[in-house]
């Protein structure tokens, strides 16, 4: 048929019998986060483009030719995230958890991730990545003389 519409390539549908399976992988992890006191983080899936350029360089790969990236109504550049630390790093200063006393600040963030690679066995275009983040933001004291 060749009006048939089929899964964009470079992903894949996770069916019933997967789905379980994943959602016992997440558990476990949420679980070992949670275990060793980091806090989830979630941020939109799509951020500025400008975000990703200052973070990763305008010139690599990832910016050049692997990010999925759109023009909204409003005429701003955006980007479906292509990794998560520079939204992560954004949020956690735009946040002012900088300033938490909490320190170190113990983070993780699992979410889809999106970049325009040629489709390689085992590797797709839509991903799922966990990462933890610790910062550790120690205050400059002045001494009175």
């Amino acid at each position: 048929m060749a009006n048939q519409i089929n899964i964009p390539r470079g992903t894949q549908d996770i069916l019933p019998g997967q789905t379980e399976k994943w959602q016992l992988i997440e558990a476990k992890a949420r679980e070992l986060c949670e275990r060793y006191q980091y806090r989830e983080l979630r941020t939109p899936i799509f951020e500025h483009t400008n975000l990703f350029k200052r973070s990763v360089g305008d010139t690599t790969d990832i910016v050049q030719k692997e990010m999925y990236t759109f023009t909204d109504r409003g005429d701003r550049s955006l980007t479906l995230r292509p990794e998560g630390t520079a939204a992560a790093v954004r949020s956690f200063v735009e946040n002012k958890m900088f300033g938490s006393p909490n320190q170190p600040v113990k983070l993780y963030y699992m979410g889809p991730m999106f970049r325009y690679e040629r489709p390689q066995a085992g590797r797709f275009r839509q991903f799922v990545q966990l990462v933890l983040r610790q910062w550790e933001v120690q205050t400059l004291r002045l001494m009175p003389k």
